[in-house]
């Protein structure tokens, strides 16, 4: 099936019981047990599974083209869940440049468990490829990155991977199925923060690992599900699976208006430089162009005049709202390294845009505005 018959149809159907269109909502904390002590429903306890979990992770696991999806209480959940899979010894690659969330989740949780980490520029194979031990276990990779959008290479990620014998996890966050299929390129995980564009809304917190392969990875991530407990509620599953079923047209108009705003953007001379993976002259545009399809509704842009001028910027806008996050129906317009705060290597002059849902010309003339 296409992508947008998958997002309808996925682990969704009439309810057996009533008939009802929309599937129930499943607020049970536990299950009964059948005289012989099995369960034959499938489901024991809400910590472990859910009616309402299973069929946003079933629907997620067709959309990614994973064997199963793994929901959590949100992406930062999911991805201390991929690196779950590491132990005391193993060496892990990640990007110089990604969520900071994820970098301050390995410098104070994953490094003193004992983890060797290396950052590097995923985007440049040749610095990947000399970065790589014998104890290298796995390689993240976040694209396009956060902020700047830069690209990197998954299928050549993955071809470096299985030569070191490694795990290949991709934070797809600003790139959801519609957009890119990381799976599909050979990566092992990806990683979605559902907050952003799988619920759409900006109204449900959460994130989804998805799993190429059953076996003994799958087994372990989900008794790490369990054990650990930072599942969703089923309201917030509901709530996901729900938007699933316009993500393909939400995308395909974001994307749109995005790729007019970026084209506006980079001839304006307040602008200094747009990063967009959709403009040509954009040094990922060509393996953006190979491993996606469309290039995302996110960007950013640096103006002259440094954080007092951008936040100036920021200030002036009407339609877009300046709020953190991405992916949702609303546009959104960020200062990033004073969210970043001590330590960022975001430039003091970058603002990032999400765009949503709005008409492309009237986002274009707020921004127009607010430049001048």
């Amino acid at each position: 099936m296409k992508p947008d018959t998958l997002a309808v149809h996925a682990a969704r159907g009439p309810d057996r019981e009533t008939g009802a269109v929309a599937q129930p909502l499943y607020l049970s904390t536990t299950f009964e047990r059948a005289t012989d002590g099995s369960y034959p429903s499938g489901f024991q306890y809400g910590r472990n599974d859910n009616p309402n979990r299973r069929a946003l992770e079933q629907a997620v696991a067709a959309l990614d083209g994973a064997n199963d999806s793994l929901a959590f209480a949100s992406g930062s959940a999911a991805v201390l869940a991929a690196f779950s899979l590491l132990r005391p010894g193993d060496h892990l690659l990640v990007p110089s440049e990604c969520y900071y969330g994820t970098l301050k989740q390995v410098g104070k949780v994953i490094e003193p468990l004992g983890i060797a980490v290396s950052r590097v520029a995923t985007w440049d194979l040749d610095e990947v490829r000399n970065a790589l031990r014998p104890q290298t276990r796995m390689i993240w990779v976040e694209t396009p990155s956060n902020p700047l959008l830069r690209i990197s290479d998954l299928a050549g990620l993955a071809t470096l991977a299985r030569t070191q014998g490694a795990w290949l996890a991709c934070d797809s966050t600003l790139a959801p199925p519609p957009v890119q299929r990381p799976l599909e390129l050979g990566a092992d995980l990806v990683m979605h923060s559902s907050t952003k564009f799988l619920a759409g809304h900006s109204d449900v917190t959460g994130g989804l690992l998805s799993v190429r392969e059953g076996g003994g990875e799958l087994e372990r991530l989900r008794e790490y599900q369990a054990m650990m407990g930072a599942v969703p509620s089923p309201f917030d599953c509901w709530l996901t699976r729900r938007s699933l079923m316009t993500l393909q047209v939400r995308v395909r108009a974001q994307v749109a208006a995005a790729q007019a705003v970026a084209a506006f953007l980079a001839g304006q001379p307040s602008v200094e430089q747009v990063f967009y993976p959709g403009l040509a002259r954009h040094a990922g545009h060509a393996v953006a162009a190979r491993q996606m399809h469309g290039f995302g509704s996110m960007l950013s842009f640096t103006v002259p005049g440094g954080a007092d001028e951008a936040m100036r910027v920021a200030a002036r806008v009407r339609l877009f709202t300046r709020a953190t996050s991405l992916g949702s129906v609303e546009s959104l317009i960020e200062h990033r390294a004073s969210i970043e705060g001590p330590g960022t290597t975001t430039p003091a002059n970058l603002l990032r845009l999400s765009i949503g849902l709005e008409h492309a010309d009237d986002l274009i003339e707020d921004l127009r505005e607010a430049l001048s």
